[in-house]
């Protein structure tokens, strides 16, 4: 379950915040997750309950955004939505499309006491 390495990697960058920043406490975390970015959600949520536990997170709800995959074809120019990495373009039934949005995983916002 790769999910509770990427919550070790949002408590880490969280408690590196809190030092430059100078906060004692988050309560809400708001993550952005691609469609494409192979996190489960339902994992990534307890996970982060276990990591979180006894930290400067410790009981902070867990907020997820999520992006939508898009993609261009490199042939025909045509933006469309992606589900999988491996859709072919609607248009032209070009493969792979090259991917615009949706892999991505970050921390969007933080409410902090």
């Amino acid at each position: 379950m790769h999910e509770m390495s990427l919550c070790e990697g949002v408590i880490q960058l969280i408690e590196q915040q809190a030092s430059e920043q100078h906060f004692i406490k988050v309560t809400t975390v708001w993550l952005e997750i691609g469609a494409l970015a192979g996190v489960e959600i339902e994992a990534m949520r307890f996970s982060f309950d276990a990591i979180a536990r006894d930290t400067i997170a410790d009981a902070a709800k867990l907020e997820v955004i999520h992006i939508q995959g898009r993609a261009v074809c490199p042939i025909c120019k045509h933006q469309t939505q992606v589900s999988a990495r491996f859709d072919i373009c609607p248009e032209c039934g070009h493969y792979p499309l090259d991917i615009l949005a949706g892999e991505e995983m970050r921390i969007k916002e933080l409410e902090v006491q």
